[in-house]
């Protein structure tokens, strides 16, 4: 399914030059607003700062995750050149599809975690599929032909399963125990749900994990591993039940791989 979004105006070859500049990265420590839904029944804000712009996309700074493909609302006291639409306004309202996201340390007081996302502008409106699948990942599609328009299309994306003996992933599950601190964290940020489980098998992308806890599918979570030393976080792909009923869930982990060499 394809669903398009911006239409923007064609350019003349005395508009490329032009172009070329508004396209060069400009870095504007605008405040930006921005607005996760990660399920159609859970969401968060986050007021941060830009890193760098340009009319078609922007760099910033998350204590929140996110992954590539989702869609997050901005909003942006934007210059008005390097709008695309509502000129008028004050606050510029866009939707933007996240193209990469990175772990760093934040340089405030360089031990928190947060992550450096870089997103392109799509719109003004997200697709209609969004509303009810906040969770849904997006990728760029092919412009038209006369390349007036920008299109998305929706990933299909591996669902994290279970494992089974003839499973063929391109990198392999390990069915081995580790030892992990399960984190759930509310819309303000804060640690609402915790408890300590096992992993039924691991790789270096994803995970499946014994839990009791209520976690839908889309949201996040951090795992810390004592036996590693480390901290990481992930997307929640899907919900199982094990042998005897045990419930369980399956992770993507998110801008990281698990070292098990």
């Amino acid at each position: 399914m394809r669903a398009k979004l911006v239409r923007t105006s064609r350019m003349t070859s005395n508009d490329r030059g032009k172009s070329r500049r508004l396209r060069e990265r400009l870095e504007l420590k605008l405040p930006v607003r921005v607005h996760c839904r990660e399920t159609p029944d859970f969401e968060w804000t986050e007021i941060t700062r830009l890193l760098d712009v340009t009319p078609f996309g922007a760099g910033f700074t998350l204590k929140r995750p996110t992954e590539t493909g989702r869609l997050l609302h901005m909003t942006i006291p934007m210059p008005r050149p390097l709008r695309v639409f509502d000129h008028v306004e004050d606050q510029y309202k866009v939707w933007a599809l996240v193209r990469h996201v990175k772990g760093v340390i934040s340089s405030e007081d360089k031990k928190t975690p947060c992550f450096e996302v870089g997103v392109a502008f799509i719109g003004k409106r997200p697709p209609n599929s969004y509303e009810e699948e906040p969770s849904r990942r997006y990728e760029l599609g092919s412009p038209l032909a006369d390349g007036s328009s920008i299109k998305l299309k929706e990933t299909s994306g591996e669902t994290v399963e279970p494992v089974q003996p003839s499973d063929q992933r391109t990198h392999t599950r390990h069915n081995i125990p580790v030892g992990m601190a399960l984190e759930l964290f509310n819309e303000k940020g804060e640690l609402a749900h915790s408890e300590s489980t096992v992993t039924e098998n691991i790789s270096r992308t994803g995970a499946s994990l014994f839990s009791t806890l209520d976690v839908p599918v889309g949201r996040f979570v951090r795992l810390t591993s004592p036996q590693y030393n480390l901290t990481v976080h992930a997307v929640v792909r899907a919900r199982s039940k094990g042998a005897g009923g045990m419930p369980r869930i399956h992770v993507e982990f998110i801008g990281c791989e698990w070292p098990l060499d």
